[in-house]
Parts: C-alpha cells; structure tokens; sequence
C-alpha cells in the first residue's frame, strides 16, 4: 500500500496548509484604507517615473541563466572535492573521478555548444 502512504501525506498537507491560512487570515493585521501618498513609489526625496513602455533585453535574462546553472555547476564540485579523500580510502577514488570528469564533460559541452550559438554575444 505504498500508494495509501502518499495519498494520505497529500491529504494531511493539504489539510494543515488550510489550517495555517485560516488561522493566518483570524489572527494577522487587516490593513485598513491606503492614502495614494502612502502606496506612492519614493526613494531619496524623488518621485518615481515610471515608464510603462520599457523594454529589457532577452540577453540580460539568458546571461543570468547561464550564469546561474555554471554557478549550480561550482555548487556541486565543492562538496565533491572535500570528500574526494573519503572516496580513495574506499577504493572508490577512480569510479569517483570518473562520474566528475562525466559532469564536467557533460558542462564542457554545454559551455562549447553556448559559445558556438552566439549566446554570449551581445550583438
């Protein structure tokens, strides 16, 4: 009956979730009216302008991406650099540095495949 295990873990979530909110929504603060000058935008004694017809590029969002998956990438090397010594003393060293150099490779040519498409090119 693993199934029952699940169904029963998704009720309980499902149910203590609805008891936060309601309890949440009783106990918190109501917000009562808002003044316009009170939910006006203003940062150093300058009102804010804002312009309804800005445009942001698509390379600013595809640099951040990209820089956060090779980022993902440093996250999952350290842990395994510290425990590298633990894996030689279990005579598992190479089978270790052979599922590293696989990761590596599969982000080598991820990294070859963005510099070949022009992804970094700000052109």
């Amino acid at each position: 009956m693993p199934l029952g295990g699940v169904i029963f873990l998704f009720i309980f979530i499902s149910a203590f979730g609805a008891l936060l909110l309601f309890i949440a929504n009783r106990i918190g603060n109501r917000i009562k009216s808002v003044s316009d000058v009170k939910s006006a935008p203003y940062e150093c004694g300058i009102p804010g302008i804002d312009k309804k017809d800005t445009k942001i590029s698509v390379k600013f969002y595809l640099t951040a991406i990209l820089f956060i998956l090779f980022d993902i990438e440093i996250i999952f090397m350290y842990p395994w650099a510290l425990t590298f010594k633990d894996f030689i003393s279990n005579s598992m060293g190479w089978y270790s540095l052979l599922c590293m150099g696989f990761f590596l490779l599969v982000f080598i040519f991820g990294l070859v495949w963005e510099v070949k498409s022009k992804a970094l090119e700000w052109e």
